[in-house]
């Protein structure tokens, strides 16, 4: 037993193919400690696998990880990728990779969260829907140096160019913060079909809701179907149901980016 048992979850995943796409090159991992989605680029055979080999290399993570461990998974991943793409023809086999994994550090939970590429990262706390994970993206990069609002950005002829991925011969690394376990409280992770076909009023209604983390998981997905679905749409819901521990003074706010070799610091963006 460790204190990562202490927290109770429930949790909930779908992935759908969409109404318009042939494949489905996006993959889920909702089992604890490691709740993530993935979303591969290449085309069939080379997007599908790369999400596959994400999705593979961080269910191997054992109960009680630390962030040492995780990062060790993502850089075995992107070795795999490489070689995937090594043997075959394909240019730009990679994948996006964003959730949260349950890790102990300085022997409390907290809640690693991950981020490469566009598929977002959720923190659910009442009412209010925050996006922990930031974007990588071109849009995004617009809208940061004001040249684009979030709005406009919806309909940006390249609002599906992302800047940084996993494979794709690249070395890209990704995004890490650390956040107290603090209960009760909900998670959702989500693709980009989500996330390009309902607006984030329209997420937050749903995700708010009091309902169990299936329930919300079905109505997520069906709404992003009945909004067209064009694209594949996965999402996972993680409910924070139990954890009644003594956090040693930190609070829901403390967040702490880490940079790559998990040191505290500033977001590493290189």
């Amino acid at each position: 037993m460790t204190v990562l048992d202490d927290v109770k979850l429930s949790v909930a995943s779908a992935t759908d193919i969409g109404h318009r796409r042939a494949f489905n090159e996006d993959a889920v991992l909702a089992e604890r400690p490691v709740f993530i989605v993935a979303d591969g680029m290449g085309g069939h055979d080379a997007g599908d696998r790369a999400s596959a080999i994400v999705i593979d290399e961080m269910s191997k993570l054992g109960a009680d990880p630390s962030v040492e461990d995780v990062r060790d998974a993502l850089t075995r991943a992107r070795w795999s990728i490489d070689s995937l793409e090594a043997s075959h023809t394909w240019r730009a086999a990679g994948t996006t990779v964003s959730g949260i994994v349950l890790v102990r550090q300085d022997g409390w939970p907290y809640w690693l969260v991950i981020n490469l590429g566009d598929s977002r990262t959720y923190r659910v706390v009442g009412d209010t829907v925050n996006q922990v994970s930031v974007d990588h993206s071109e849009a995004q990069e617009m809208i940061e140096a004001g040249r684009l609002d979030a709005v406009s950005a919806r309909t940006y002829s390249r609002r599906n160019v992302i800047t940084r991925v996993l494979g794709a011969r690249t070395v890209e690394r990704p995004d890490y913060w650390l956040i107290p376990v603090m209960g009760p409280g909900r998670w959702m992770i989500c693709s980009d079909g989500l996330t390009t076909e309902l607006t984030e009023t329209e997420i937050a209604r749903i995700v708010t809701q009091p309902l169990p983390a299936h329930e919300v998981v079905t109505q997520l997905v069906s709404a992003a179907l009945a909004a067209g679905g064009r694209d594949n749409v996965s999402v996972v819901i993680v409910d924070v149901e139990d954890f009644a521990g003594d956090p040693g003074g930190a609070t829901v706010d403390d967040t702490m980016g880490l940079a790559d070799g998990g040191q505290s610091g500033e977001k590493d963006q290189s």
